[in-house]
């Protein structure tokens, strides 16, 4: 594969020579949204959980599954959809897992006992996984690239709009009745409806359409973003003449697994699939179980949820930190700062004793891990060219889902072998691990995208 023009007159040096438009506006916001619904539902769950061992007297084991079917379907739903993605393209790979999760989440309301339940956390995950890396690799093919990294972390920060939703809705629904759960789920079903709005109100990536050879498609789209920017006639003129150059590229399923892997990607492609992996483990193994630990450490359900809308909180300025850093210290410095910043507060908070360090504790760990999730999400994408790119994010995410299958079946055994502290010392371990693979990563930092 041979690198592409990337001078001001081709597609991607027009994209990146842009100012931030009410356009990018659009699609950040439009995207956004759905990443918040996407957390909204993620998060429910966990006070979805706390709530139902308590009513259906659940044993740790089928409140483990509950959480980690999600995640099966998660896995699943990450790599096809970045497989379909490439294929069919982004926009409506991303409606469609909106549709699906929405309908299954507002299905999970009528259940009648915990086989159902967790029969349907399947298909919420199937929808959920293939949203995320989709959406990320959406929105990066927009952004101009000296500021790509900083709107993906401000799209991730949408996950703290979405997480916060959930930690109210648990704080303020769920504990108000017998159905407090199920009114929640009902809730979770908007994104059924907002699927509507995402495949007829944004436009598909002009880069994946260049890619398909339909160049006359993607120059409009293009258009209409320098429209929006208000420029002179001349300076378009500048932006739009000169050939599209489409380069040879990777246009099967197999040809794009197995360019993953090909000399030029395997240090990458190892060392995201390594930071996917721990830093799912140690953060679904954590937040999944926040409100639970909280509750058996003798805290009430009001309580514990309230706890847990702090600690909340402390993500947005996490995610507001990473987006400054990380075009300021560049991807890999900032991922593994915050990620040992995270390893270092679940050490904090497994050993904490009191509500005031609990808190504090709480809140240290929302902030590093979730700025460490904005940078990671950002990096992704600009790991591999337009025709690799949704594949290469959608493989890393899944194989990051199968430790979140594995973390919260194993909390139970860790709790019970060592408790609260041998449990955030071994998330710590897997956050520690993930800083390290972080620089196996390289770091494209104001560089335009590969059009490959």
């Amino acid at each position: 594969m041979t690198d592409a023009r990337t001078d001001d007159a081709t597609l991607s040096g027009r994209m990146d020579r842009l100012p931030f438009t009410r356009m990018h506006l659009r699609v950040l916001t439009g995207s956004g949204i759905g990443w918040a619904l996407d957390a909204m539902d993620v998060g429910l769950i966990s006070f979805v959980i706390a709530a139902l061992a308590v009513q259906w007297e659940l044993s740790p084991t089928e409140t483990s599954w509950i959480a980690s079917m999600g995640f099966v379907g998660m896995a699943v739903g990450a790599t096809l959809g970045g497989l379909l993605a490439d294929r069919f393209g982004r926009r409506q790979v991303f409606a469609i897992t909106l549709l699906v999760y929405g309908i299954a989440t507002g299905a999970s309301a009528l259940v009648g006992g915990v086989a159902l339940l967790i029969a349907l956390r399947f298909f919420v995950g199937l929808g959920l996984g293939a949203e995320l890396p989709v959406a990320s690799t959406y929105v990066s093919e927009f952004a101009p690239a000296r500021m790509r990294g900083r709107l993906i972390v401000i799209l991730e920060a949408f996950w703290a709009v979405g997480w916060t939703a959930a930690a109210l809705i648990g704080f303020l629904v769920i504990p108000g009745s017998d159905d407090g759960w199920r009114w929640a789920f009902a809730i979770g079903a908007l994104p059924a409806l907002y699927a509507l709005a995402v495949r007829w109100g944004l436009p598909e990536s002009p880069r994946w359409l260049e890619r398909q050879g339909r160049v006359d498609e993607a120059d409009r789209v293009v258009s209409s973003f320098e429209s929006s920017a208000s420029m002179t006639t001349q300076a378009r003129r500048r932006l739009t003449t000169g050939p599209i150059m489409i380069p040879p590229a990777a246009t099967t399923v197999s040809q794009r697994l197995r360019t993953l892997w090909s000399g030029e990607f395997r240090l990458r492609t190892a060392s995201l699939w390594l930071v996917w992996f721990c830093v799912n483990f140690a953060y679904y193994g954590a937040f999944i179980w926040i409100p639970s630990i909280l509750v058996a450490q003798g805290y009430d359900l009001v309580r514990s949820f309230g706890f847990t809308v702090i600690i909340t909180l402390a993500q947005l300025p996490g995610y507001a930190a990473a987006a400054w850093l990380i075009e300021v210290w560049g991807r890999r410095t900032t991922l593994s700062v915050f990620l040992v910043g995270s390893a270092l507060s679940a050490i904090v908070f497994g050993t904490a004793s009191t509500e005031a360090l609990i808190i504090g504790a709480g809140m240290a760990l929302s902030f590093f891990n979730l700025g460490a999730w904005g940078a990671l999400y950002a990096v992704t994408p600009e790991m591999y060219p337009t025709s690799l790119r949704a594949t290469g994010s959608g493989w890393a995410a899944g194989v990051g889902r199968i430790a979140s299958i594995l973390a919260p079946l194993a909390v139970p055994g860790l709790l019970l072998a060592g408790g609260t502290p041998l449990l955030f010392v071994v998330f710590a371990v897997f956050f520690g691990v993930a800083a390290v693979a972080a620089w196996g990563l390289a770091d494209r930092r104001g560089a335009s995208l590969d059009a490959r």
